[in-house]
């Protein structure tokens, strides 16, 4: 019998042999002298565990790891400390002042397209735009993210940020026909849109359905370009307290029902939101297929 058929433990999504755990056990033993983040990356290496972007998987490795440690299969280094990263405080400056009105149709502006955010200095004005005009505001994203202005002519009239996907969500799991280890195996492949804003003096008819339709079209060529794989399904979330989401409707989303606003059970921390409409929009005819798979890899044909 294979061994993945019967692995000691699944850690996410990913099965894990016994004989696995004893060549880890063996380099935890050669490499004491190693920071546990140093030690994490050589076992990523050791069993070619890697993200969807190629990266070794750090973190779920290090959560394998404190598991074994938690039943007394292996004793981690010491853990040193590390310093905390400075808060980045984003100031409101005159570059994101209210603009004249831009009011009427699609065809009374012109060269509406999007535009990647990378610079660093541009990526600060996104920020503060976001801040200044976004109901949610700024928060930092981490992972996984694209940022876009939405620009005409040269001036700027919104912005958009893709990022990872919720880590579960019941209807969505269900819809996709997602196994526990599946979800935490393929979830790279899903891309949440985090943020959509257009700025308040901005009211031009059939703008957001034009938008939409330029993402439809380049999100996985862009998200492949950044990121090495190309996602097969987009999800965003809507406070019916504020929003019909008909815009989404509108550019061919598929509203899927309601979250529970259950964050996540995790050690010592739960949260609670209110509940929120849930959307989804495909991007491959074969999307349940690829999320569904064993062996989804960075290569993905989307036919």
């Amino acid at each position: 019998m294979n061994q993945k058929d019967n692995p000691a433990f699944v850690c996410c999504g990913r099965p894990i042999t016994h004989q696995e755990i004893n060549e880890i056990q063996e380099t935890v033993s050669l490499f004491s002298n190693l920071s546990r983040k140093e030690l994490t990356q050589t076992i990523c290496e050791h069993l070619n565990w890697h993200t969807a972007a190629g990266a070794n998987k750090i973190d779920a490795c290090m959560k394998m790891l404190e598991k074994l440690e938690d039943i007394n299969v292996l004793q981690l280094p010491v853990k040193r400390a590390t310093k905390k990263p400075k808060r980045i405080k984003i100031s409101i400056t005159s570059k994101t002042d209210p603009q004249p009105a831009i009011v009427g149709d699609l065809r009374d502006i012109n060269n509406v397209n999007l535009e990647i955010i990378t610079a660093e200095e541009h990526i600060k004005l996104w920020n503060e735009y976001v801040l200044r005009y976004h109901y949610l505001g700024y928060k930092k994203f981490f992972g996984y993210t694209i940022r876009y202005f939405i620009k005409s002519d040269q001036d700027i009239v919104g912005c958009i940020l893709f990022s990872g996907a919720s880590k579960s969500i019941g209807v969505r799991d269900k819809w996709i026909g997602w196994a526990q280890n599946q979800r935490l195996r393929n979830l790279a492949w899903v891309i949440n849109n985090s943020r959509f804003l257009l700025f308040p003096w901005v009211n031009v008819r059939n703008l957001v359905s034009h938008i939409w339709g330029r993402i439809f079209r380049s999100i996985q060529s862009d998200w492949k370009q950044q990121w090495g794989f190309s996602p097969v399904l987009m999800e965003t979330f809507v406070d019916p307290k504020l929003y019909h989401g008909t815009s989404y409707l509108a550019s061919s989303w598929e509203c899927l029902g309601m979250t529970t606003g259950q964050g996540l059970v995790r050690k010592g921390k739960t949260y609670k939101t209110s509940p929120k409409k849930i959307f989804v929009k495909p991007l491959a005819k074969n999307f349940r297929k690829f999320l569904c798979s064993e062996n989804l890899t960075g290569q993905v044909s989307h036919g």
